[in-house]
């Protein structure tokens, strides 16, 4: 495998999202520094998942610039695929591919080596307590479950940043807790991490940072 992606800082400068006469995202800035975990708060209708699509180049601003280490964000870029690694909205999966085979496509497409593929797809399942779950097909998963096999599949893959919009929801409080030791090792091994949550408390204990998007934003 390729030598872990790393990046010093992405620059969202007064970025801005309109379709038709509805304002999706009001003029925003943030900049994500390398270690930082960020977490964006507020109520729905803010724009703060209009607000990942943006950062992560799968949206692009009416107004304002988003970059990478100084170049411009593009999901369809191969540099800003290697070091943003998003998870907005559910996955897209394959009925006759069990939760192990999503995780042997995601690993090999990443360019793992084959020899190691097992070791490193069961460490990621067992940190989130879903190693059972391995030969189990998405349909067979309850939504919690799926919510965390989703977030294996965004781990598994190399990454410098993750990219998570409302990876809580769907989770009882014991795996909230246990999300939140995940993304904290995530940020100590590190990664970095950008987050909307609606868990105040989860963010409070969790992120580095707090970013709160006033409603209407």
């Amino acid at each position: 495998m390729s030598s872990a992606p790393t990046f010093d800082r992405i620059k969202v400068d007064k970025v801005s999202c309109v379709q038709g006469e509805v304002t999706m995202l009001a003029p925003t800035s943030l900049t994500v520094k390398s270690g930082e975990n960020i977490a964006i708060l507020g109520e729905n209708g803010a724009g703060k998942t209009t607000f990942l699509r943006v950062l992560t180049g799968n949206l692009a601003p009416t107004t304002g610039t988003v970059t990478l280490d100084g170049q411009p964000i593009d999901e369809r870029d191969h540099a800003t695929r290697r070091v943003i690694a998003p998870l907005i909205g559910p996955v897209a999966g394959y009925r006759d591919l069990t939760v192990g085979d999503h995780l042997i496509l995601i690993d090999q497409t990443w360019g793992g080596d084959r020899d190691g593929a097992g070791e490193r797809i069961a460490a990621v399942l067992n940190r989130l307590d879903i190693l059972r779950f391995g030969n189990r097909f998405l349909s067979e998963l309850s939504s919690g479950q799926r919510q965390l096999v989703e977030l294996a599949m965004v781990l598994l893959r190399p990454s410098a940043l993750l990219v998570l919009d409302e990876p809580e929801q769907r989770l009882d409080e014991g795996r909230r807790a246990l999300l939140g030791e995940v993304l904290r090792e995530r940020v100590a091994a590190g990664g970095s991490v950008v987050w909307v949550c609606h868990d105040k408390e989860l963010a409070k204990t969790t992120a580095t940072r707090t970013v709160h998007f006033p409603q209407g934003a």
